[in-house]
C-alpha cells in the first residue's frame, strides 16, 4: 500500500521523511478512520509510526477546513515525548502553512505565553501545564475539533486521570483519539467514557507485544553483580550506543559513576535533572557523544533515537506493560534491535508478569563469568548468622573510624 492511496495532499506527503516510503500497519488502519471523522482507539507497538497515524489526517482536516485558530490538542505523558511529537509534526504542518507548538513543564511559562500570542493550530502538551493554561484562559478551546491522548496507558500509569478529565471537560464536542501500546483495564474504562458508540478499535498487532525485530535476552545475575555484568556486556560486544533503564533516580546516578570509572562515557536522565540539562544530555546521546544513557521510566516514552541498537533493563519494571515500552525504544521503523534484561532472584515475580503479558517464554540464561550465588527470595528466608556478624563488624569499624577522625569542638 502507498501513502498516495489516502486522500492526503501532495504537499503533506512530500514533507514526510525520505526514509518513510510506505505506511506502517497502524497508519494503514488509522488514517482512513480519522479522515472520516471517527473516534479511534488504536493499539500499536512503540515505534510503529503512531505519530504520523494521527498527525497526517489531523493536519489534513485543519487545512481543508481553513481553521484559523487552535483545532487539535495532543496530550502526552512526558516533556521528552512532547518535544519528539512536535519535531515530527512541524515539517508536515509547515508544508500546509500551519503552526504547531509545545507547552509543558520545565520551561518558563512566560516564554510559552509569548509564543501562544501568535496563531497556532496544533498544541502538543503535557497534562499539567496544558490544564493550567486552559484554566488561565490562555489556550482557547472553542474551535478544538480533535483531542489525542498519545501513550494513553502511560498517562494513566502516571496518575494524570484527573487532569485528563478536566481537559476533556473544557473541550467542545469533537473527535477523540486514544493511542496506546498496551491495554490495561483503566484504559478500557477511559475509552468507554470518552469515545462515541460509533468509535473504531484498531489493533495493529498482537496485544501487549513488542515488534518481532527485537532480539530479547534475559540473563540471571546476582543483584550485586549487575553493574559489572553490564560493563562486560558493553565492552565485549563493543556497543557504542546503549540505553539502560533503571527504576530509581539514585540508581541511575550510582550506575553512571561506576560506568565512568570503567572508562565508559555515560550520563543519567531522570526527573530531578533540570530540563535544560535533560535536553543537552539527550542530544549528546543522540549524536553518539555518549556511549550509555541511564534513564528512569518517567522518560521511557519520550526517548526516540533513530536506529538505537541496544536497550538494557538493569532492573525489571514493577509493571509488565512498562517492559514493552522500554524495549520499544529499539527496532523502530522496521529496523532490528537488541533488548537485554539483567534479572536477580528478587525480580522473578516481575519476570513472570512480563511473560504472562507478552506471551513470551523469555528463558533465563547464564552470563559467562557470573555464577548466580544469591538465594531465592522467600518470606521465611533469613540472613545467615555469619552475614549478621560480618555486618556488625563492619558497623563497628565504621563507628570507630568515624570517632577517631572527629576533631575536638572549638
Amino acid at each position: 500500500m502507498l501513502f498516495s492511496q489516502f486522500s492526503l495532499s501532495a504537499a503533506l506527503l512530500k514533507a514526510l521523511p525520505s526514509s518513510i516510503t510506505e505506511p506502517s500497519r497502524i497508519q494503514q488502519l488509522a488514517i482512513p478512520a480519522i479522515l472520516a471523522g471517527q473516534d479511534v482507539l488504536a493499539l500499536a507497538q512503540t515505534g510503529s509510526g503512531k505519530t504520523y497515524a494521527y498527525g497526517l489526517p489531523i493536519l489534513q482536516h485543519i487545512s481543508q477546513q481553513g481553521i484559523s485558530g487552535l483545532s487539535a490538542v495532543v496530550v502526552v505523558p512526558t516533556r521528552e515525548l512532547a518535544a519528539q511529537v512536535m519535531q515530527d509534526l512541524t515539517p508536515l504542518a509547515h508544508a500546509l502553512n500551519l503552526q504547531v507548538d509545545v507547552v509543558c513543564g520545565g520551561e518558563a511559562i512566560e516564554l510559552q505565553l509569548e509564543r501562544l500570542s501568535a496563531p497556532v493550530h496544533v498544541i502538543v502538551a503535557t497534562p499539567g501545564r496544558l490544564l493550567a493554561l486552559i484554566q488561565q484562559g490562555v489556550i482557547p478551546c472553542s474551535k478544538v475539533h480533535s483531542v489525542v491522548l498519545d501513550e494513553a496507558d502511560r498517562l494513566l500509569d502516571m496518575g494524570f486521570i484527573h487532569d485528563i478529565n478536566a481537559i476533556i471537560t473544557a473541550m467542545p464536542a469533537g473527535q477523540r483519539l486514544l493511542f496506546s501500546a498496551t491495554m490495561p483495564a483503566a484504559l478500557n474504562e477511559l475509552a468507554e467514557q470518552l469515545l462515541s458508540k460509533e468509535s473504531v478499535r484498531i489493533e495493529a498487532q498482537v496485544l501487549n507485544s513488542a515488534v518481532d525485530d527485537i532480539a530479547q535476552t534475559v540473563y540471571h545475575v546476582n543483584k550485586g553483580s549487575k553493574a559489572q555484568a553490564l560493563i562486560q556486556l558493553i565492552t565485549l560486544n563493543n556497543w557504542q550506543q546503549v540505553l539502560v533503564f533503571v527504576n530509581a533516580k539514585d540508581e541511575a546516578d550510582g550506575l553512571c559513576k561506576k560506568l565512568l570509572k570503567a572508562g565508559i562515557t555515560a550520563a543519567a536522565l531522570h526527573g530531578d535533572k533540570e530540563q535544560t540539562q535533560r535536553s543537552q544530555t539527550l542530544a549528546l546521546f543522540k549524536n553518539k557523544q555518549l556511549n550509555v544513557l541511564v534513564a528512569t521510566d518517567v522518560l521511557a516514552r519520550g526517548i526516540h533515537i533513530d536506529a538505537l541498537p541496544v536497550v538494557i533493563n538493569m532492573t525489571l519494571p514493577a509493571q509488565a506493560a512498562v517492559y514493552v515500552h522500554r524495549i520499544g525504544r529499539t527496532a523502530r521503523a522496521g529496523l532490528s534491535g537488541v533488548a537485554v534484561s539483567l534479572v536477580s532472584h528478587a525480580e522473578m515475580d516481575y519476570l513472570e508478569a512480563i511473560r504472562a503479558l507478552t506471551a513470551l517464554l523469555l528463558p533465563l540464561n547464564e552470563l559467562a563469568g557470573f555464577i548466580v550465588t544469591d538465594k531465592p527470595v522467600s518470606d521465611n528466608s533469613k540472613r545467615a548468622p555469619r552475614d549478621k556478624q560480618a555486618n556488625r563488624r563492619t558497623a563497628n569499624k565504621h563507628s570507630k573510624s568515624d570517632f577517631s577522625k572527629r576533631k575536638p569542638a572549638r
